[in-house]
């Protein structure tokens, strides 16, 4: 759309202002050709005499494009004209309709004439609707032009995708299935065989997975002179290592009834080829063995004819790492409709999606590392002290932070396995080039680190000391990082006492010593830690005098740790109280009121309403159940609904039953006593439900009473 030369165009003007009640806004149409293609335009005015010469807004629609001009900013818009705001201009005021969810033009906003209204029935080619308002015409228009654009974009942005996935797949050097196979054999599988066997007797039919092979061996020595001489093989038993009496292949026994025709193990594995000039990727290998026993009808039973194995491979998915790009995974999926295997730019979504997991990685991948950009990446020295690796998430952490390069090659490959899992938490500066600037440690603890293999624990601690001003040991480092205290629990203990007394007084509370490699050990350790920081916090948050050794330490560090937190929960609780009573007051106030309401008692029972905000805290403390949560609170102090509390008449003042009553219908919402439990269910049920209605006839005679001398013939409710 040419939107200079639409600019140039003049205005269509409004003839004349409509007096119509409520119209805001009216629109005028024509036809003008621009570079020999015609157009519409539709100018809105607003309906005033002072602006029938410049349009609020001007929309300009041709066959595959539209534009929307405001000539007050001079600016232009792809908005449409059903859209939520037009920047400020009233054309579109909307208004939500009832029963409609989205939200529509005002009707006052009107065209000029009805030829106005042929003209854009002409244009957007939709006159057959007549019960269309003249906006949704150009809506209409808009959208399909809208939609028609994005289709063309998408299938442009999926040809593009497309071509380039060809290119790849072009540029992938083939893969070497045999060296594939023999590698998967030795490394992951092992080389490992099966044989099957049949015992009868004193024999055993015994079929080699290897060599395909059934001999009948005698696995008991005979008892005579000749059996001395016959050959026997070791007695088959199921998961025990044999010899095949035929290849004198190594291989493990299973019996004939469990091999259930055929069974097989798979694992995945990495193989890391040139791509390009200096790019790399990295295929994802799925590698499976599988052992297969056949059998054939026998006289009595199945027997054993035949065995065998085979290796198989499949590639799942394959990552490309060039300079300057990012990384691309294109995934090898199958079309079940169609039966056939295509490779794809994307992964499947939710429980269908393709993971790639760690996996050994082919030792030629680091030959075919040469002479790319991440020769130097330090995979090889990661993996040899891990095993498996996710080579695709370490190259591509590598190239975000070329730091892990020198962190694999010292050996810190815990920290290194952190880093490759995106837990970038760990450093302290991304920019730093060497080890203890990058990690925030002080330089002299980078040996203690390598030589527990960059334990992140000891990390953490190590963060900790330079942070924070300390100096440690480095046997006070590998102590407080048995224990598991985080930087808060460790100033906290710090500000009374040293590391070392610190940490002597938990090994003794513990009853065992640091670094035993004991799992049990350091559970107790770390149990000790986080009881002796709790102990700490609450005698600081009670306000007691913490410079004597003797609180500081106690003797029996749970017996202490258990009165603290008795006093404090008693604390809290008496914090809340205060919080209830300020919060509730009325529940207080009118309490007398209720309780002329509520009051009744016999020779068992009593009950009556709470006196207080603090009383039904207090209530629900003592019975263990939630009567002194806010919403009950708030309800009673609205007097919506009203706690009352029942009490054996000999015990008056002793918890025993709550109960919560609606005050507009008297009826009895809910009742329990300690521990959400229902004492004397039967007897306690049809004692309230007595009382229930005793209170309804109360009320009933009152307002029956009041109608009849109410000066105005109307009832009184009762507990209003």
């Amino acid at each position: 759309m040419r939107k200079k030369t639409i600019e140039k165009v003049p205005y269509l003007t409004l003839p004349k202002v409509s007096r119509k009640k409520g119209v805001e806004y009216i629109g005028v149409t024509a036809f003008r050709n621009i570079a020999h293609e015609r157009h519409l335009f539709l100018e809105v005015y607003r309906n005033d005499r002072a602006c029938r010469d410049i349009p609020a807004v001007r929309i300009v629609l041709d066959k595959n494009d539209f534009g929307t001009f405001f000539p007050e900013t001079g600016k232009w818009s792809r908005r449409r004209i059903m859209a939520d705001t037009w920047d400020g201009y009233g054309l579109v005021w909307q208004e939500n309709r009832p029963g409609r969810s989205e939200y529509t033009l005002k009707e006052e906003n009107i065209l000029y004439s009805q030829e106005d209204l042929e003209r854009i029935r002409t244009f957007t080619d939709d006159s057959g609707w007549s019960g269309r308002p003249w906006w949704g015409y150009i809506d209409r228009r808009q959208k399909d032009i809208t939609a028609a654009e994005y289709n063309g974009r998408a299938a442009r942005k999926y040809e593009r995708r497309q071509q380039a996935l060809k290119e790849r797949a072009e540029q992938t050097p083939e893969l070497p299935e045999d060296r594939i196979l023999d590698y998967a054999d030795r490394v992951i599988f092992h080389g490992q065989h099966y044989l099957y066997y049949k015992k009868h007797g004193g024999r055993a039919a015994v079929a080699c997975s290897a060599c395909g092979s059934v001999s009948d061996e005698r696995w008991k020595p005979g008892t005579g002179y000749e059996g001395q001489f016959v050959r026997t093989i070791r007695e088959p038993r199921m998961g025990g290592a044999g010899t095949c009496p035929a290849c004198g292949a190594a291989g493990e026994y299973m019996p004939q009834g469990r091999a259930k025709g055929f069974h097989r193990k798979s694992s995945y594995l990495f193989l890391g080829q040139g791509y390009g000039k200096k790019g790399m990727v990295f295929r994802y290998i799925e590698a499976s063995k599988e052992w297969q026993l056949e059998l054939a009808c026998g006289e009595r039973e199945p027997e054993m004819y035949s065995s065998g194995e085979k290796l198989r491979i499949s590639e799942i998915a394959r990552v490309y790492f060039e300079p300057g790009k990012k990384r691309q995974t294109d995934f090898h999926k199958h079309n079940p409709y169609t039966g056939e295997d295509f490779w794809d730019d994307c992964n499947l979504g939710g429980l269908q999606n393709i993971p790639i997991r760690e996996a050994p990685v082919m030792p030629e991948t680091y030959r075919n590392m040469n002479g790319t950009f991440i020769q130097y990446s330090g995979m090889e020295e990661f993996q040899g002290s891990e095993g498996a690796i996710n080579a695709a998430d370490y190259i591509e952490r590598y190239i975000q932070m070329p730091q892990i390069e020198m962190l694999a090659k010292m050996g810190l490959v815990r920290i290194v396995r952190e880093l490759a899992e995106c837990h970038y938490g760990i450093v302290a500066d991304d920019r730093a080039e060497r080890v203890d600037a990058f990690l925030g440690i002080r330089k002299e603890h980078v040996k203690q680190l390598v030589e527990h293999k960059g334990d992140t624990d000891i990390l953490k601690i190590m963060q900790i000391e330079k942070r924070t001003g300390q100096r440690w040991t480095d046997g006070q480092i590998e102590q407080i990082a048995e224990t598991g205290m985080d930087c808060t629990q460790i100033m906290q203990a710090m500000g009374y006492v040293t590391m070392q007394k610190l940490l002597n007084r938990i090994s003794r509370y513990a009853g065992c010593e640091y670094g035993t490699m004991c799992s049990r050990a350091s559970a107790r350790l770390k149990a000790v830690a986080r009881t002796y920081s709790d102990y700490l916090g609450m005698r600081e948050a009670l306000g007691y005098d913490m410079g004597s050794t003797v609180y500081l330490f106690p003797r029996d560090l749970d017996a202490g740790h258990a009165r603290m937190v008795q006093e404090y929960n008693r604390q809290e609780a008496d914090k809340r109280i205060l919080e209830a009573a300020e919060r509730y007051p009325l529940i207080k106030k009118n309490y007398r009121r209720f309780r002329k309401m509520f009051y009744y008692g016999d020779g068992d029972y009593i009950i009556r309403p709470a006196r207080s905000a603090e009383e039904i805290v207090m209530e629900g403390r003592i019975l263990h159940h939630c009567v002194g949560g806010d919403g009950y609170l708030d309800r009673h102090n609205k007097g919506e609904r009203i706690i009352l509390f029942l009490r054996d008449a000999a015990e008056a003042e002793m918890p025993y039953v709550t109960v919560e009553i609606d005050v507009g219908t008297l009826r009895i919402l809910q009742w329990y006593g300690a521990h959400d439990k229902k004492p004397e269910e039967e007897v306690i049920g049809r004692w309230l439900e007595n009382y229930r209605t005793r209170l309804q006839c109360m009320r009933d005679g009152t307002q029956r009473e009041a109608g009849e001398s109410g000066t105005d013939g109307t009832a009184v409710p009762l507990l209003a």
